[in-house]
């Protein structure tokens, strides 16, 4: 399959136990997606392997993985901070309402007020057990963290790739 085949879906956090596994994280708010996946691409840091998942299961409210042929502490660390992703015949559609971070990844975010003013280009989403941020990178090269909420980011359109926003005052000015 093409690079082109394939959609993330997921992060790997850190190694857990003894045996190889890692603590991730799936992008999806769908009972039992991360249940779904069969065989996956791990990709980090201009790396990439395809994974078979040789067992799941839930740690707290995190999903733990253990992969075919990663069977060590120190060969799954080579895997932390990896995106998981899925072939794209195998994404999960997101309902109303839902994005995914595939989805938010390179949209515009410009004032609602003022839409031909760029605020800059989103480059990810975070999640840290709150409501996700979006990690927007500034026509100056500047980073900046916008949460991602209804109250801030008023209307979004994956389609046209745009998210209009009202950014609470002094936002863009945070070092």
């Amino acid at each position: 399959m093409e690079q082109t085949d394939w959609v993330i879906v997921g992060r790997l956090r850190r190694t857990r136990g003894n045996r190889g596994e890692l603590l991730g994280e799936i992008y999806s708010s769908q009972p039992g997606r991360a249940e779904k996946l069969k065989e996956v691409m791990l990709q980090v840091e201009g790396r990439q392997r395809l994974a078979q998942i040789e067992e799941y299961w839930v740690h707290g409210d995190r999903p733990v993985f253990k992969f075919v042929g990663i069977d060590s502490i120190s060969d799954a660390e080579l895997w932390e901070g990896a995106d998981i992703l899925a072939p794209e015949a195998e994404r999960a559609i997101p309902a109303e309402g839902e994005y995914t971070h595939e989805d938010l990844t390179g949209c515009r975010v410009v004032p609602e007020k003022a839409p031909d003013t760029l605020i800059g280009v989103v480059k990810g989403v975070e999640e840290y057990g709150g409501p996700p941020l979006l990690r927007i990178e500034t026509p100056e090269g500047r980073e900046i963290l916008v949460p991602f909420a209804l109250a801030i980011c008023r209307d979004i359109d994956v389609v046209a790739k745009v998210i209009r926003v009202e950014l609470p005052e002094g936002l863009l000015e945070l070092p």
